[in-house]
């Protein structure tokens, strides 16, 4: 996911030694403070009521904050593209694995556990619900999700098995752009071919995000082209076309009063800024607090939204609303760098190692059968008898003096 980032965000290709991108590290804490903002300031959950009384311009402006997805989904067509590269299928599946689920299983525990102590603003259901949130796949067969924020990491998940295809062929300049291309073609006739199956992988109103990244990335790595702007251009005609379908879904009957100008005006911003990312503008930002800003946003995007949600109904009648949102904020900064520290990191080393050794283990099993089948196999029926009696003569012949 976005959210996740792998651990080198060095992209080779200007030059192997370049050092990382610390600006997307930057980025992804920006998005994640612009869906915090939308979660605490416009949604009335937890407050009991509309809350724009706290600050009619901040209430306002908070509305778009949602746009914080689609920057996620932006860097990680972007970094996913990156991380891939010169990586096997399996070394990529360790390295998503790793980086999405121990934050993430931290997280419906932690979210689970609030809800069921204080069940004031939603109640967790039942253990089933919770156990199969515990997969990430509760989407896939029909569970709700704990928390309303995991609905994007299924989206991740498919543009993962989708890219996987390509890591399995090896990642290429040629094949990123053939991958860019089928994709957007699934995502427009989704739209007419009324197949589910289609639409589920197309992800239409996503997929633009992801793959401009991947352009913006091929940018980076080798240099910009009119082809990978024009895949780019595409891309952000089709995601303007689903903004106003897309603040409809977040803003709900307020929509129709919400001027759509300020939402497209964040995607132009977000498609230039990864723009200037692609062509090096910000390669010189070395700035080391960046680093924990980009580690901590994972967890924060998990853990903030119910757990929010239930201390701000616990606590809103004892502080100010704004003195309330900010310390809730500061509280859920130090406990997603807590989690991030204590839990995510150990966790997550030790699921990158049981993975390798699950891997070469798969590895080594299948080498030795493939031998043992080899030696314990036949002559075919299809290999010629005259090639059998030819080998045999051969070999019973007496070297020459």
């Amino acid at each position: 996911m976005p959210f996740a980032l792998p651990g080198n965000l060095a992209a080779p290709g200007k030059g192997q030694g370049q050092s990382r991108l610390y600006v997307l590290d930057g980025l992804r804490l920006v998005a994640a403070l612009m869906v915090l903002a939308y979660h605490y300031i416009t949604l009335r959950d937890g407050w009991g009521n509309d809350p724009h009384a706290i600050s009619p311009t901040i209430y306002h402006l908070s509305q778009f904050g949602w746009l914080g997805v689609e920057v996620f989904f932006l860097i990680s067509g972007f970094v996913i593209c990156m991380s891939a590269w010169g990586r096997s299928l399996g070394d990529f599946v360790k390295s998503r694995a790793s980086r999405l689920y121990p934050a993430y299983w931290v997280g419906v525990l932690l979210t689970a556990a609030v809800l069921m102590i204080w069940p004031r603003v939603r109640s967790a259901d039942n253990l089933e619900t919770v156990l199969t949130n515990l997969s990430m796949l509760q989407q896939g067969v029909g569970v709700s999700d704990l928390d309303d924020v995991y609905w994007s990491l299924f989206v991740e998940l498919k543009f993962y098995l989708l890219f996987a295809l390509v890591v399995y062929r090896g990642v290429t300049y040629r094949r990123c752009v053939l991958f860019c291309g089928l994709w957007t073609v699934a995502g427009v006739v989704a739209l007419k071919a009324n197949s589910n199956f289609l639409s589920v992988w197309a992800i239409a109103p996503y997929s633009p995000y992801f793959i401009a990244g991947i352009a913006f990335y091929l940018m980076h790595r080798f240099k910009p082209t009119l082809l990978l702007w024009a895949i780019v251009a595409v891309e952000f005609l089709l995601a303007q076309h689903y903004v106003r379908g897309r603040l409809v879904m977040n803003v709900g009957a307020k929509a129709s009063m919400a001027h759509g100008w300020p939402a497209r005006v964040g995607v132009i911003l977000a498609f230039a800024i990864m723009a200037a990312i692609a062509l090096g503008v910000f390669d010189k930002v070395r700035w080391r607090w960046l680093l924990t800003a980009g580690s901590l946003t994972y967890p924060l995007y998990l853990l903030h939204m119910y757990i929010g949600f239930t201390l701000i109904d616990l606590l809103r009648n004892k502080m100010p609303a704004p003195v309330l949102l900010l310390s809730l904020v500061a509280f859920m900064v130090m406990l997603s760098y807590t989690v991030h520290r204590v839990v995510e990191r150990p966790l997550g080393k030790w699921l990158r190692n049981g993975i390798q050794k699950g891997l070469q283990e798969m590895r080594r099993n299948s080498k030795s059968q493939s031998a043992k089948e080899s030696d314990t196999a036949g002559p075919g029926p299809d290999t010629p008898k005259n090639s059998l009696a030819e080998k045999c003569r051969v070999g019973t012949q007496r070297p020459s003096q």
